[in-house]
């Protein structure tokens, strides 16, 4: 008696049915890991992790990228447009080279170009002292290039006469490395430029 042998067709229908249902399954598992370890990455970059003294471990919220540097930014104008503007006779040169730490070649250009007109002189010769009174910036992100525009204002005191001035600059930032203490936000000030420079007030 002969032995039955099943279709032919039947069989390699069944193949690849079997064949194209693992391969299915591999490929949804694949989309499903990848999707996992997105998920997972996204997590961890948006949260950290820190031990009690209990030794129990505690999630914490990061602040977003763009928050941060804000923050940073601001802080970093502050701490300049401190240093630059705010100077007397017995600071100057100190507070002048911490500036330059904060920009580059065209803060110290406009510096130089002070020295030449005989900003610092003055400063020496008349005892002249120069306190900032407030800061103000706003941030601007352009083409992923941050642009800012800061006002100052500074008074100027002669003696028997202070006069109050109002000083617009504006230019641009770039991430650097941090160089603790004389670059610590690790942001470099670029196309720096005094715009307008007016007298607000006169005291006497």
């Amino acid at each position: 008696m002969k032995t039955p042998y099943k279709n032919i067709y039947a069989v390699l229908k069944l193949n690849r049915f079997i064949v194209l249902t693992v391969v299915i399954c591999a490929t949804l598992s694949g989309f499903f890991a990848i999707f996992m370890v997105f998920n997972i990455n996204k997590k961890a970059l948006n949260n950290a992790f820190a031990i009690n003294t209990s030794g129990d471990v505690i999630p914490l919220k990061l602040v977003s990228q763009k928050e941060n540097f804000t923050v940073e930014a601001l802080a970093h104008l502050e701490l300049f447009h401190t240093y630059f503007y705010n100077i007397d006779a017995s600071n100057y040169e100190k507070n002048l080279k911490k500036a330059l730490w904060l920009g580059n070649s065209s803060v110290d250009n406009l510096y130089r170009q002070k020295k030449a007109d005989g900003v610092y002189n003055r400063l020496l010769q008349y005892s002249l002292v120069q306190k900032v009174l407030s800061i103000d910036s706003q941030i601007e992100e352009k083409n992923g290039v941050y642009v800012f525009r800061t006002t100052t204002i500074f008074e100027i005191n002669r003696g028997s006469i202070i006069d109050t001035y109002e000083l617009v600059s504006t230019g641009k930032l770039i991430t650097v490395d941090r160089n603790f203490p004389n670059n610590p936000h690790g942001l470099l000030i670029i196309d720096y430029f005094e715009n307008t420079l007016k007298k607000v007030s006169d005291e006497s």
